[in-house]
């Protein structure tokens, strides 16, 4: 956005002689005149601008950092569910991991090399990546949560986006549903999938949180019996667009307490309101929730306001 603060860093690391490459995509919606503006401002600092791979709009979030401390190089990524625009982190939910993982840090390092060149990037290690490998591996745990719960074993998906529109998506997740999974979806806007049929969807719920914030992260938790459970925080949306259409990643969060704050923080929450959550019937229609008389009003919303005030003050 105009006035960036990162942009402004990035300038100034181009100017004091730092190794800067950007990749910025114009088409960004409501905001391409300005983004050609600060590639521009970039380019004359010294840095290196791309645009992305053609024919595939780059929605990905990243930042990857290359720096000698004591003698060796050490890498550390960034990757987000939301721009980095000083604007929408005031209004937006969004969640984004920094770390220093030499795995997670490679993959995004080779997403770059794909990024600044042609052709598709080696097989990466921990990211999932569309166009790539994505679709795929979103298609293989959703079908191993629906083998785990015919063998018996639990089997859960809870999942949070923007959109869920992907027919392959929906139909792994209906026979997931048949065979026994317990999915919970909180989809913030458009959602092709019916929830509740009887014999097709009977173990899907569908809310959506309309608060006073635009609920914007992507946060998908597989249960995975008998391993690790897996969740992972995304800049894709279960749309084809997304899955199919973009340079999108998703990376999974591996730290305990991470994980831990995430799925409450980004899922478990948001399961519990009764405030501001819309529940998606089997005939297409919203229906408010609200509070029943020996129930507490719960908003999780309101609930992360006061708990960061607090740990503020």
């Amino acid at each position: 956005g105009e006035d960036s603060p990162i942009v402004a860093a990035l300038e100034q690391a181009a100017r004091a002689g730092k190794e800067v490459t950007a990749v910025v995509e114009l088409r960004a919606r409501f905001d391409e005149d300005n983004n050609i503006q600060q590639a521009q401002r970039l380019q004359e600092a010294g840095a290196h601008v791309v645009y992305g791979v053609v024919g595939y709009k780059t929605h990905a979030k990243m930042i990857h950092i290359v720096r000698e401390e004591q003698g060796r190089l050490v890498q550390y990524a960034h990757l987000g569910t939301g721009n980095y625009h000083h604007v929408t982190t005031r209004f937006y939910t969004d969640f984004g991991l920094l770390t220093a993982h030499e795995g997670i840090c490679e993959d995004v390092h080779r997403i770059f090399l794909q990024l600044t060149s042609l052709g598709r990037a080696p097989d990466l290690n921990y990211l999932l990546q569309a166009p790539f490998s994505l679709h795929t591996g979103l298609l293989e745990r959703i079908q191993r949560e629906a083998d785990n719960a015919r063998a018996g074993h639990p089997a859960r998906i809870v999942a949070k986006m923007n959109g869920l529109q992907e027919k392959q998506v929906i139909d792994a997740l209906y026979a997931a549903s048949q065979s026994g999974v317990e999915i919970d979806l909180i989809v913030r806007g458009i959602c092709c999938l019916r929830p509740g049929v009887p014999g097709l969807s009977d173990t899907i719920r569908v809310r959506s949180i309309v608060g006073r914030f635009l609920e914007h992260h992507r946060i998908f938790y597989f249960e995975n019996h008998g391993e690790r459970p897996e969740l992972f925080i995304s800049s894709a949306d279960w749309m084809r667009r997304n899955l199919l259409g973009r340079i999108e990643t998703a990376v999974p969060i591996l730290d305990p307490d991470h994980f831990q704050r995430l799925y409450t923080e980004g899922l478990a929450l948001y399961l519990q309101d009764n405030r501001q959550a819309w529940e998606l019937q089997p005939d297409g229609q919203y229906q408010r929730l609200q509070p029943t008389t020996d129930e507490t009003p719960f908003s999780a919303q309101q609930y992360l306001i006061d708990h960061y005030n607090t740990a503020e003050s």
